[in-house]
């Protein structure tokens, strides 16, 4: 058993004392944003290894002038900070790993200007978000993705996740396990925490990021994969709903969620109704990458225990 730790206001504390004042500027107006970065354990090394860490960070810094935040930090401390985290907190199974750059000020009025901005991370053991092996039902939301002109959908914005929210416990509620959102075209734009994938006669489809979604790192991943490895190119372009109703197989990629097959949507069998094959064949190979198995893609994985550089 592991003991979790949080960077919080420059030091490393426990968890349970990294606490804000309900006054908190991001606590009342969602004026912050976050990443979610997976810790995977490799029992064979005794090693957790984060993946894609400087990807994380890159996006995090992309958020952070967005939302005119100041993060005073180079890569090299961003790093060092988050390894030590999970080091100290020693936990022996998946982790995931959250920094956050906020509005700290205790000050009422919407605005992000003439603010203090602080950063935090808080790590904690999480399994499975979704069931990769059997796979999710899913539905198409009521809800509209929020567009980039109403809040930008590129960065991690904490107060977009209401959005988010919205769509996966009207999906919960019906019964199924997640919910595909469509943008106010009508196209497909993401789930409620994941990119979408759908394939087709032996090809990747999915949406471009002009479809409202958050570009994700495991999306890039993904792709990366499919043509290295499988000699599968992805095509980025819109999708309409229908489409996914007679694709061959659909899935869903996230930090949290992996790689997740979608057996059905709107009460409709996906292709066989189970995972399909080249969804198969790209999480054999992920789930490879991630633990660090894979050397062609170590340099995606960095350490937190037995090679931590002190």
């Amino acid at each position: 058993m592991g003991t979790p730790f949080a960077y919080f206001r420059g030091q490393f504390v426990p968890l349970s004392e990294a606490k804000i004042s309900i006054m908190t500027h991001a606590f009342n107006y969602g004026t912050g944003v976050f990443e979610g970065i997976r810790g995977n354990w490799n029992e064979e090394e005794g090693e957790i290894y984060l993946f894609r860490m400087a990807d994380h960070y890159q996006r995090l810094r992309r958020s952070c002038r967005i939302m005119m935040i100041h993060l005073p930090y180079s890569d090299e401390d961003l790093y060092a900070i988050t390894t030590r985290l999970v080091e100290l907190s020693g936990f022996q199974e998946d982790v995931y790993v959250r920094p956050m750059a906020y509005k700290s000020s205790e000050a009422l009025g919407v605005r992000l200007h003439d603010l203090e901005d602080d950063f935090a991370i808080f790590v904690t053991p999480f399994g499975p978000y979704l069931d990769v092996e059997r796979g999710a039902r899913c539905c198409t939301s009521s809800w509209r993705r929020v567009e980039d002109t109403g809040i930008p959908a590129r960065a991690k914005i904490i107060g977009i996740y209401v959005n988010s929210a919205l769509a996966k416990t009207e999906a919960n509620l019906k019964g199924f396990d997640e919910a595909i959102m469509l943008d106010e075209r009508g196209h497909v734009s993401e789930g409620s925490g994941e990119n979408l994938f759908m394939v087709a006669d032996g090809k990747l489809y999915t949406p471009p990021p002009s479809d409202n979604i958050l570009v994700g790192i495991t999306r890039d991943t993904v792709i990366a994969l499919a043509r290295e490895e499988l000699g599968i190119e992805t095509v980025e372009r819109p999708i309409d709903r229908t489409e996914l109703y007679i694709a061959d197989e659909v899935f869903l990629t996230g930090t949290a969620a992996h790689i997740t097959p979608v057996i059905e949507l709107d009460h409709r069998p996906i292709g066989t109704g189970k995972r399909g094959p080249i969804t198969a064949r790209l999480q054999g190979l992920y789930f490879q990458v991630i633990k660090g198995k894979h050397p062609k893609y170590r340099h995606w994985c960095t350490p937190c225990y037995s090679q931590v550089k002190r």
